[in-house]
């Protein structure tokens, strides 16, 4: 036993002095999947679709200070798109760059060893363009970079109208002259039953909001605002609904699988919370009367006792509207659905906020037809 704790010591000082002048870089996904196509809830008229977001972290490390410029490597689908096969685009934008543990700007560079043709703390990652720290139009060296990447992802409205399954994946690679790591996108579309509508774009906007008028101590309730919400299916289907959080690990208050987050601050500290009532009351279908939620924890196993309570809906659960109170059978079919969500908010104490920039409250939720 003492001889083989010596031989992985000497294993790993010599591996050691082999990588004293390498970099690694590292993605914290290196897989984005952005979910069923025709089962997020969106405005059904535009010619592209919106396929969601998705974010990571980006990390350089280097043994020795060198140049932290960063390529990405992938088809283009135009001057600020890349190509998600030939039927849809991705953007990546990054901000909140770090070197060597300090807040840095960013700059979009040609290519390696031009001047940088944008700069800022957030920048679109153009095709063929590098992204590098920045000091007064110059690329600054270092041995620690990070980065955090959000990427969006769209489709033409004409390609997700599939008769079969259908999976799309793309590949591009993040490139430093001594590492790279490849980053996978994926993206699935099923034959259209059902198509969701929110109002207002699924926009719920709180406007201006004075720090002053907020409590610096405690949490502030904001105002209840309401989106009318309907989905209709070509024929009566069972089916139920599931709310994603886009911002997840935003929210305050503690672990509650019904709140959902308003994202961070320049400073990463949460903003706050937001919860989606569901009213049964509120809710018509078809030519059926009074409605009530049951809900299922076990994907859609078993049903709770269907009843008129009015509670947020959940991340981990799936809810649907049924005419038989106290049924344990699950969702009816139902073909057009349309009611009303209530939106309830909560703002942090100012006091745990960084105000020394301005705070965007930047909820997101996608809320997803689960066909039973």
């Amino acid at each position: 036993m003492p001889i083989l704790r010596v031989a992985c010591l000497l294993l790993i000082v010599s591996n050691c002095a082999l990588a004293a002048d390498e970099c690694q870089l590292n993605l914290s996904e290196a897989r984005l999947d952005f979910g069923s196509m025709n089962r997020a809830a969106q405005l059904d008229s535009a010619p592209q679709r919106l396929l969601g977001e998705r974010r990571l972290s980006l990390t350089l490390n280097c043994a020795q200070p060198g140049d932290m410029s960063l390529f990405y490597r992938a088809v283009a689908a135009s001057a600020e798109r890349l190509q998600f096969t030939e039927h849809g685009s991705y953007a990546i934008q990054v901000s909140d760059g770090m070197l060597d543990g300090q807040a840095v700007n960013l700059g979009l560079l040609p290519a390696n060893g031009q001047p940088p043709v944008a700069t800022g703390a957030a920048l679109g990652w153009r095709p063929g363009h590098g992204i590098a720290p920045m000091l007064n139009g110059t690329p600054l060296t270092g041995k620690h970079f990070t980065l955090q990447l959000s990427v969006s992802a769209w489709a033409d409205a004409a390609a997700t109208r599939v008769r079969d399954a259908t999976t799309w994946e793309v590949t591009g690679r993040v490139s430093h002259p001594q590492s790279e790591r490849e980053l996978t996108l994926q993206a699935h579309f099923a034959p259209v039953a059902c198509v969701p509508l929110l109002s207002n774009g699924g926009l719920v906007n709180y406007g201006r909001l004075l720090a002053k008028d907020l409590s610096a101590t405690s949490e502030t309730p904001l105002p209840t605002r309401t989106l009318q919400f309907s989905v209709s299916c070509d024929a009566a289907t069972p089916f139920a609904l599931k709310m994603h959080d886009n911002r997840n690990g935003s929210a305050t208050g503690g672990t509650d699988e019904t709140a959902y987050g308003l994202d961070v601050d320049y400073s990463h500290n949460k903003i706050g919370r937001y919860y989606v009532n569901i009213d049964p009351a509120e809710f018509s279908v078809d030519a059926l009367g009074p409605l009530y939620r049951t809900d299922s924890t076990s994907g859609g196993a078993a049903w709770s006792s269907s009843s008129p309570r009015q509670i947020p809906i959940a991340a981990n659960s799936l809810m649907g509207f049924t005419d038989r109170t106290a049924s344990t059978l699950g969702p009816v079919p139902i073909q057009n659905l349309s009611g009303t969500l209530r939106i309830k908010a909560y703002l942090a104490p100012m006091e745990s906020l960084d105000l020394r920039n301005r705070v965007h409250i930047n909820g997101a939720g996608t809320l997803e037809i689960i066909y039973l």
